[in-house]
Order: structure tokens, then sequence, then C-alpha cells
């Protein structure tokens, strides 16, 4: 019987929740969920509330920029695991532009599934790292832009 691949899983509200409590718990407290995953795109939300606020009443821009990194991360994830070699994954810089007040529920939105396969087909070919930027755009309810997070992934073939 064929494995299902990690993208198939995280569709799955609870196995989604299952997920993050075994590797990333403070993604779970934070209310993280995946709105949409595909092979060229992926969404993730967060919601404002007591756990995600700031003293300023808004989101606080670490669990903004979770849901940013997660958007474009699950992707670097299910890529890896459908390679014929293991594959390691490193975020190595993250860069953010704040544009308004996060004050509901933010959607970060990530499009560089085509990209990333790429790259992580790249650095199944070969022994040094491949870096890929991926750009992670979050808006609100209304579509308002509430951040951008630019998140350099570091890929590369596990040594055997």
């Amino acid at each position: 019987m064929r494995e299902l691949s990690l993208q198939t899983q995280l569709l799955s509200a609870w196995k989604f929740r299952l997920y993050l409590l075994k590797n990333l718990p403070m993604a779970l407290l934070a209310g993280l969920k995946i709105r949409s995953f595909s092979d060229q795109s992926a969404s993730v939300s967060v919601p404002f509330g007591y756990l995600t606020q700031n003293p300023f009443r808004s989101t606080y821009f670490a669990c903004l920029a979770m849901a940013g990194e997660l958007a474009s991360g699950i992707q670097v994830l299910d890529a890896a695991s459908r390679s014929d070699v293991k594959i390691s994954t490193l975020v190595t810089g993250i860069e953010g532009q704040f544009f308004k007040k996060a004050t509901g529920t933010t959607t970060f939105s990530c499009e560089d599934g085509k990209a990333i396969r790429k790259a992580v087909f790249q650095a199944s070919k070969q022994n040094d790292p491949v870096t890929v930027f991926t750009l992670s755009k979050g808006v609100d309810s209304d579509g308002q832009a509430i951040a951008d997070f630019t998140v350099i992934w570091s890929i590369k073939r596990k040594s055997r």
C-alpha cells in the first residue's frame, strides 16, 4: 500500500493538529490552520486572540511570522518527503514587512511551490546546499495587506 503524501495528511484537520502537537506545539497553541495546500501554493491562517495578542491589541509579530513561515514550510517539507533521497531543510533567514495592525484572522499565502520543488530536486542531485527564497503574503479577512515575510530556506541532500 502506498504511503499518503504529507500534503494529503496535513489537509486532514485532526492529522494536522497531531502533526503540530508532535512537531510544532506553539503553532497548535496559537491556533494555526491550513486553509489550502497544493503543489503550487499553500495558505495558513493565524487568529487574533488571547494567546496571539500583544499589549497593543493586535497579533504579536512572532505569531504572524510563524504562520508566514509555515505557509512555505509545509511546501518545503512536502517536496522533501517526495524526494528519492533524504533531504535536510533549514530556515537560514527571514525578513518581514508590516503594513497594517492585525486585529483579526490573518491568512498567509505562499505561491512558490514550483521553485521549492525545483530546489529540492537540485539538492537531491548534488552535495551542496540549494537556497530558495519564498514569499508569504498575509492579508486580513477584507483582503487588506497585513505583512509579507521572505523566508530563506537552505535545502540539501543528507549525507549517507
